[in-house]
């Protein structure tokens, strides 16, 4: 009996050590298949660790490097069927039948790669774009959908795939994207801003915001100080300056703040400080008013507004350039939209210099930064 017993065990272990080096083998050469291109190594490693799916995904890399994609697909449903539940194999046996035309089958695997990871984002998108490369528009953007859902980081390419398909409407790329909160809404306004679209993201932003046309956002600087976002709806700030910036609840010349910045001598003229892009109308005049106050300003080219067309960056017009000035005082402004203008931005500049270097030292406070059309009487800050 023990005789019988230590034989089975030396047989196991022998077949062990067998099965160990054939594995060991099979993956030495997929490895080296993997590297050399070699279809020949592949296959050998195939026939060696039939039930391995990892030799038969290396043997699908081979073959369609080598444009060998029939290959391909029969060595990724052999490794699909070893290893169901594996939602990337799936996706990979899905653009290889589709390589190959065959939509049907492809279509097949990336349900497949659905059902075993529902709760993951790129299975969705993958089958999302295999539908909308095949036509079927509603079945895809609802897959697209749940993708950016599940993973936001997928929700920029979809808005621009939503509108790519739409070329450029912006009502029926928000159809498509169905925005269903304010995060998705700001993406979709950021994306129409980078667009230049500026009556479509400003009209969506009214659904966010309470706001009226033209408004100048946050032009008494009452509201916290936002550094990142769209463009529309806040200050855009240098982002080489921003410790130049601040809030100063100590000086104001109306409510509780004003905007402070210190000049410690480097200001390049060519840079703004601080911009905003607001929505006017074509061919109409507006005013620009706004409060200031200076300490120990010094410079041979001294700061000013000015207002220039957001598409072309033309320039519409300009402020005075800021006087020295102790106590609080306003100036204004005004400037002409050309008939093409849909948005405008204002942007705190400097004069260049006569001579170069050009330091500027002091400090200057904003307040009460207001928009308003020429013949009205009611501004918007």
């Amino acid at each position: 009996m023990r005789i019988a017993v230590s034989i089975l065990a030396i047989t196991l272990c022998l077949f062990l050590m067998q099965a160990a080096g054939r594995i060991g083998l099979s993956r030495l050469l997929a490895r080296y298949a993997l590297i050399a291109d070699s279809i020949q190594a592949a296959d050998e490693a195939a026939r060696l660790s039939p039930s391995d799916p990892e030799i038969h995904r290396a043997r699908a890399a081979v073959a369609t490097h080598l444009q060998m994609h029939a290959e391909a697909v029969s060595s990724l449903e052999i490794a699909s069927r070893l290893r169901q539940r594996d939602d990337v194999l799936w996706l990979e046996l899905g653009n290889a039948r589709e390589e190959v035309g065959d939509t049907k089958g492809a279509l097949a695997a990336l349900d497949q790669a659905v059902r075993w990871a529902p709760y993951y984002a790129h299975t969705h998108w993958q089958r999302g774009n295999l539908l909308l490369r095949m036509g079927r528009l509603d079945e895809a953007f609802a897959e697209l959908r749940t993708a950016a859902a599940a993973n936001r980081n997928y929700l920029p390419n979809l808005i621009d795939l939503a509108w790519g398909i739409s070329k450029g409407d912006v009502d029926r790329t928000e159809e498509l994207i169905a925005l269903k909160d304010d995060d998705q809404r700001v993406a979709f306004i950021q994306f129409l801003t980078q667009k230049r679209q500026f009556r479509g993201a400003y009209n969506l932003w009214s659904t966010v915001a309470d706001v009226r046309q033209p408004h100048l956002f946050n032009g008494g600087f009452e509201e916290p100080l936002v550094f990142d976002g769209v463009e529309l709806g806040r200050w855009v700030f240098a982002n080489d300056h921003k410790n130049k910036l601040a809030i100063d609840v100590s000086q104001k010349f109306t409510g509780t703040r004003s905007f402070q910045i210190t000049f410690d001598g480097d200001w390049n003229p060519g840079t703004p400080l601080l911009s905003q892009t607001v929505l006017v109308d074509p061919s109409k005049t507006y005013r620009v008013s706004f409060t200031l106050k200076t300490k120990d300003l010094v410079t041979g080219g001294p700061p000013l507004f000015t207002v220039s067309d957001a598409t072309t960056n033309q320039l519409l017009g300009k402020s005075e350039n800021f006087p020295s000035t102790e106590s609080w005082r306003m100036l204004s402004f005004t400037f002409t939209s050309l008939a093409t203008t849909e948005a405008a931005v204002i942007r705190l500049r400097r004069n260049n210099c006569d001579e170069s270097p050009c330091p500027i030292f002091g400090v200057l406070w904003l307040d009460e930064i207001n928009i308003q059309s020429a013949d009205s009487s009611n501004p918007e800050r």
